[in-house]
């Protein structure tokens, strides 16, 4: 088993089917979408592990996965502002 990181696509990347840009707790990243055979839309859900997205997760089970990361340490209240 992987830790994995949800993140909130905000952007497909127009120079590189394979890399989008997500929102992680606030913070903007390019991660590779590559493995996902699904079509992906800003907004959809994905969970991460380093860097690359392994499933698409709707906003529940990216709710579950902060939480999860919650009880490992991460107290930050922005967690509920977020999901």
């Amino acid at each position: 088993m992987c830790l994995g990181i949800p993140g909130r696509v905000i952007a497909l990347r127009e120079d590189n089917p394979h890399l989008a840009s997500v929102d992680i707790l606030g913070e903007k990243q390019t991660i590779n979408i590559g493995m996902i055979e699904e079509p992906l839309e800003p907004g959809d859900y994905v969970l991460i592990h380093v860097g690359f997205a392994m499933n698409k997760i709707d906003a529940a089970g990216a709710r579950q996965a902060l939480e999860g990361l919650q009880l490992m340490g991460n107290n930050d209240s922005e967690v509920d502002q977020w999901v």
